[in-house]
């Protein structure tokens, strides 16, 4: 099986050609090729097809978390995906259509001086705000109304509750944001602060969120600029994400703390998004980066998976 490894600001993806290659069972790939030790290490695996005849799309994606799990949508690595095809002479389609989970993508692509795909603008949808579709089960807020700067009940982080909340600056508040997937936000004073090994799987597998959820940190430096630090569900602590900082932009014009135009400083590099309001698309732009390419001669031995 071949495969080429990319990364967006260090959210790194393992890409097979579908068309190509048979895969049978990608949860149990994921798995497999995500382990660091054990595979070819990764966030998770996505597979890239052309779209089917009568779809408005030019090519397909599906994206595995390291655990298996099937996400929705992924930012950075929906970039990839554009310089995946775009630079093997599938399509030159400008902008370039991509089906995934939460529906058809458009994405503006440029080339680099190698002339490459080096950089692209994914039309990452409308923000989804109603509570029911994020989904979340918020104790006294309305399934159709939104969750802006909610304040978290007294005892919520239960026996987490301690002194990182101070050395943090946590504002107990919760801002919810779905890109198709769903996004937790919460805002602090110094988001390097976060002990996020142990809140983020706390936030993740938290009985507000039925289908688990991606957690976000943020400080803001000025109305233009946030740094963020990021729990994926399914994947755990990774450099960037493409629909956090999407949901993290919205957030912010929502709750006044930050502009329409931001960049997001991420531990992986920046992000440049943009939301003009109710009605329009949020735009993300960032780099898109081939590491290597390879064949994969026999799967990793069973039970090396990254969370069996």
């Amino acid at each position: 099986m071949k495969f080429v490894k990319m990364q967006g600001l260090g959210n790194d993806y393992i890409y097979v050609d579908a068309d190509a290659e048979t895969v049978d069972d990608p949860a149990a790939l994921s798995r497999r090729l995500s382990n660091r030790h054990f595979g070819i290490g990764a966030d998770g695996l996505i597979l890239i097809s052309r779209a089917a005849s009568g779809r408005d799309a030019d090519v397909r994606m599906r994206m595995f978390n390291a655990d298996g799990s099937e996400g929705e949508m992924c930012g950075n690595g929906v970039r990839c995906v554009a310089k995946f095809v775009v630079d093997r002479g599938w399509t030159q389609a400008k902008p370039l259509r991509v089906e995934t989970g939460r529906g058809v993508l458009e994405i503006d692509w440029r080339l680099g001086s190698d002339g490459r795909v080096g950089q692209a603008t994914v039309s990452m949808g409308e923000p989804i705000l109603a509570c029911s579709r994020i989904p979340a089960a918020v104790p006294g807020i309305d399934p159709s109304s939104p969750v802006v700067d909610h304040a978290l009940p007294p005892g919520f982080f239960g026996e987490l509750d301690g002194a990182w909340r101070r050395e943090c600056g946590l504002e107990a508040k919760l801002s919810l944001v779905s890109m198709g997937n769903p996004h937790a936000i919460l805002y602090c004073s110094d988001a390097a602060a976060v002990p996020l090994d142990r809140i983020g799987p706390f936030f993740e597998r938290h009985p507000w969120f039925p289908q688990r959820i991606n957690t976000h940190f943020v400080t803001v430096i000025s109305m233009r600029e946030v740094r963020m630090r990021t729990w994926e569900r399914g994947s755990g602590a990774t450099l960037a994400c493409g629909t956090g900082a999407s949901a993290v932009c919205v957030a912010g014009v929502l709750t006044g703390r930050s502009g329409a135009t931001i960049v997001a400083h991420l531990p992986g590099g920046d992000l440049e998004l943009s939301w003009l309001g109710a009605g329009k698309s949020v735009r993300m732009s960032g780099p898109a980066v081939e590491v290597f390419s390879g064949e994969l001669l026999e799967p990793a031995p069973v039970g090396a998976g990254r969370n069996a």
